[in-house]
């Protein structure tokens, strides 16, 4: 019987929520279990540069969690662009976790399986909404990771993903090594409200603080040349939110779900070389199914 793991994309940090905060989104990698076999192969249509093998990032993270699973066929599919701040990798970390878990039947929490993905990914604002759809925001220290996951406000979202890549690597190079202390505090008090405001339903008022980051906007916007333009055209039609989803380069914009036509137009007259495509707050995570 086939079995069937699907996990969502993630949008990350949003604005201030720097490796801490994520939200589910409707984009989703879905793999499939299949029948066993001498040795793991993956069947998928991602490209030459993603592995058919043990290799693959899927089996790299099953077998650190579960060395000695029963090779099988695997099926996978995504509609979750690499490297473009969705959360491609995280995913597919996650799926690795639960394909270890449910061919060892292992019966890993949900804690469990976001302290290995943490550990793994090295931050949880991607790997936490992934999990467990929603809204998380999480914090790892000294490994261990606390989270607390709620309900989004209703917000429409509308993701432009140019057509280039943007390599987390890449785009932490230009973040500086260490901030002033004033800073620091004025930083971490702008999130503090973004966050305060997000949990009590108030989408203008985190919207405001969203956009008011002073952790990686203002250096890894210069790495997205789009980004200011749909930020004004944010502003111009009333948005919540323009912010860089995860490290970049997918610029997500949150707005009353009544304004995401107005907005989807403005922003394809641009003509920027990308997709622009409207999404909706995944609330389930990891969903396991046959």
């Amino acid at each position: 019987m086939t079995l069937k793991i699907s996990v969502p994309a993630t949008s990350a940090n949003l604005g201030p929520g720097f490796d801490s905060v994520g939200l589910a989104v409707s984009l989703y990698l879905t793999i499939e279990i299949l029948e066993p076999s001498d040795m793991w192969h993956i069947d998928h249509e991602l490209g030459d540069d993603v592995p058919s093998d043990t290799r693959n990032l899927l089996l790299e993270t099953a077998l650190q969690v579960a060395p000695d699973l029963v090779p099988h066929q695997i099926k996978m599919t995504s509609d979750i662009p690499l490297a473009r701040g969705l959360g491609s990798s995280s995913s597919v970390i996650v799926a690795g976790i639960e394909l270890a878990n449910q061919l060892g039947q292992l019966d890993l929490s949900d804690d469990k399986k976001l302290a290995i993905a943490t550990q793994i990914e090295g931050h949880p604002d991607n790997v936490a909404p992934a999990i467990f759809g929603n809204l998380v925001v999480a914090s790892t220290r000294d490994d261990k990771t606390c989270h607390v996951m709620t309900c989004m406000p209703e917000t429409g979202l509308l993701a432009f993903i140019p057509n280039y890549e943007l390599k987390t690597s890449d785009s932490r190079r230009v973040l500086p090594s260490e901030f002033a202390y004033k800073t620091a505090v004025a930083a971490s008090s702008v999130a503090n409200v973004a966050i305060a405001a997000l949990f009590s339903g108030d989408m203008v008022l985190a919207g405001k603080m969203l956009e008011e980051d002073l952790f990686h906007e203002q250096y890894r916007g210069k790495l997205v040349p789009e980004f200011a333009a749909i930020r004004k055209i944010g502003h111009d039609e009333g948005a919540y939110a323009t912010y860089l989803s995860g490290a970049g380069p997918t610029v997500m914009v949150m707005a009353e779900k009544n304004k995401i036509a107005q907005l989807k137009q403005k922003i394809s007259a641009e003509q920027f070389a990308g997709d622009l495509v409207e999404l909706a707050v995944d609330t389930t995570g990891i969903h396991i199914g046959n």
